[in-house]
């Protein structure tokens, strides 16, 4: 019944975008949502170009269990080249989106970590709730944050720019910021600052001087596995990277973010925020860590270790 439903559904919203599109050229980025007959249960089959976002088996976001992660002695220390760069800090409706200029003449590469090559830093998304009970596309232990920076690179040793990656294999590098509320005022003021006065779709404003690289917390440890953009068309081409500290913001900056709207100035339709992708299914993928608990059980060592039983323990998340 219930798949029979869902059909019917999707049946109906199709023959009203392809009526609409007799009379209009329609982009398939305005026939998706984070809600109703158009959400993320209904990606796969709005579109057919987007079939994995139903289908693939190596899908993002997750919920990273704990004690199912693995230590991998292999894992460096994931580096960011420290200049600062410019860029437009824009509401695309769907989430708020920093991308770099294209004239800048000094990229930020990220290199090292997991990646076998070096990435190009392209854009910044953000993803956040209109609660501070959840927010953020990956959870741990099946607790949500309320906000997630996400900052995405592409592979500059195999492909010319981040649209041609998007879609090959090791093409995208995404690391995850996972945001706690805090009393202090944070680095994100200066990402954010600029966008709060333009509420609407569309809006966007200068960012200059950005340093990605000191939007990450003082930690070297993360976890990170293979999966896919969260947004359609859900391209399985993406290494994720969570860092194993969370930054923090502002309840005014979130406030300030869950006044953004979807539409324009004069036709406002709905809050922006909410803008998450569930959590999807690991299908027995590996999530590896460059943590090591094992060590403390041994006096003395110092090689690392591979024990099945050596689990990563979840830290407390609240101010260090």
């Amino acid at each position: 019944m219930h798949n029979f439903l869902q059909a019917a559904i999707v049946s109906a919203l199709l023959q009203i975008l392809f009526s609409f599109t007799a009379v209009s050229t329609v982009s398939w980025e305005e026939w998706w949502t984070y809600d109703g007959i158009s959400g993320p249960a209904f990606w796969g089959l709005i579109n057919p170009e987007w079939s994995l976002c139903n289908k693939g088996r190596r899908q993002s976001p997750v919920n990273l269990e704990p004690e199912k992660l693995l230590f991998d002695p292999n894992l460096r220390s994931l580096h960011i080249d420290k200049h600062r760069i410019n860029g437009l800090i824009s509401n695309t409706g769907h989430s708020v989106i920093f991308t770099v200029e294209n004239e800048t003449r000094h990229h930020i590469n990220i290199t090292g970590g997991p990646l076998s090559y070096k990435y190009q830093f392209h854009e910044i998304h953000i993803h956040y709730g209109l609660h501070d009970q959840f927010g953020s596309e990956h959870a741990i232990n099946g607790y949500s944050f309320p906000a997630e920076i996400q900052i995405f690179g592409f592979n500059s040793q195999l492909y010319s720019n981040f649209s041609e990656a998007l879609h090959k294999a090791q093409g995208i590098v995404s690391i995850s910021l996972l945001l706690q509320v805090n009393k202090v005022l944070s680095v994100l003021f200066r990402l954010f600052s600029n966008i709060y006065n333009k509420c609407s779709e569309g809006a966007e404003m200068p960012v200059n001087k950005l340093s990605v690289r000191g939007l990450l917390p003082d930690t070297e440890y993360y976890m990170t596995y293979d999966g896919s953009t969260t947004a359609p068309a859900c391209f399985e081409t993406v290494t994720w990277v969570i860092v194993n500290k969370p930054i923090y913001i502002t309840k005014q900056q979130l406030h300030a973010l869950r006044r953004l709207m979807q539409g324009d100035a004069r036709h406002p339709k709905a809050p922006l925020g909410n803008n998450f992708r569930p959590p999807q299914p690991l299908h027995h993928r590996a999530v590896r860590t460059n943590i090591d608990f094992d060590l403390s059980r041994y006096p003395g060592k110092t090689c690392p270790s591979m024990h099945r039983d050596m689990h990563y323990k979840a830290k407390s998340w609240t101010q260090y």
